[in-house]
């Protein structure tokens, strides 16, 4: 696999913090993987995946996208390879979900623009694709956080960029709806090559889904690489601070918290 999103020696900062919450963060994005970044609250997985989304800019360290430095490029080519959708998005008072999911197509529009076929064949694709079709003239103000969730889930894939971020893409969804959309990035990465990166709380969906894991602890990588190998019962010790137990069930990475881990007990 060739790398198309990488990151050297970041640290970042969000506005407004007095200290760095990612140190030193280096980690590559390969063509066509399923890359799940997990860790604790707090460990900096969504703001490592908003530098990567260049929301937010380094305080050090390379961004790159292939061989350019991702800094160079505008916006606009930028937002062509890459989509990102957000953990706490933010959209207008009176916007139909519609609406909202044609944003999606500004990298592909001139300014000034109207819709063409393709956008509007991309949009239905979209929302069609997360079960939402039914809901397009609807205000998104008038949804549920579920169902928000699945329309700038679909905003994302209306880009149809090849590179795709979220953060925590099953947050405020039933069970039926966190493996349905699960399955659907599993499928778009399977028969259409989408390259993923997500942020997962759940550790057995991110087992399910990715190919490779990054474990984030306190704003560094503790881990990284295949589920079965980075997912243990160690690093559920070292990094949650969990006693646990994992195994392997008809093909599936389980994981059963036993409790609270007792540090004086592994000393």
């Amino acid at each position: 696999m060739t790398t198309t999103l990488s990151a050297a020696r970041l640290r970042l900062r969000p506005r407004g913090a007095d200290r760095d919450v990612v140190r030193d963060v280096s980690m590559s994005l390969r063509s066509g993987e399923v890359l799940a970044l997990v860790g604790p609250n707090g460990s900096g997985k969504s703001t490592l995946l908003s530098t990567l989304a260049r929301s937010l800019e380094p305080r050090e360290g390379v961004l790159r996208l292939g061989d350019d430095d991702a800094s160079a490029l505008s916006r606009r080519q930028f937002a062509r390879s890459v989509a990102w959708s957000p953990q706490q998005p933010e959209v207008a008072t009176g916007v139909c979900v519609e609406e909202l999911v044609a944003q999606g197509r500004h990298a592909h529009r001139t300014l000034l623009g109207a819709l063409a076929a393709d956008d509007r064949h991309a949009i239905d694709r979209a929302l069609r694709s997360v079960d939402v079709l039914e809901l397009r003239r609807r205000p998104v103000e008038t949804l549920s956080g579920g169902e928000r969730r699945r329309v700038w889930l679909a905003m994302a894939l209306a880009q149809e960029s090849p590179i795709l971020l979220l953060d925590e893409p099953t947050a405020a969804l039933d069970l039926r709806h966190q493996w349905e959309v699960l399955s659907l990035l599993a499928r778009l990465n399977r028969e259409h090559g989408l390259t993923l990166c997500v942020v997962l709380h759940d550790l057995e969906q991110a087992a399910a889904l990715a190919h490779r894991v990054v474990v984030l602890h306190r704003g560094r990588v503790y881990t990284s690489g295949a589920p079965e190998v980075c997912i243990s019962e160690e690093t559920l010790r070292d990094v949650w601070a969990v006693d646990a137990r994992v195994s392997k069930e008809d093909g599936f990475l389980r994981v059963r918290v036993l409790g609270p881990a007792d540090p004086l007990r592994h000393l």
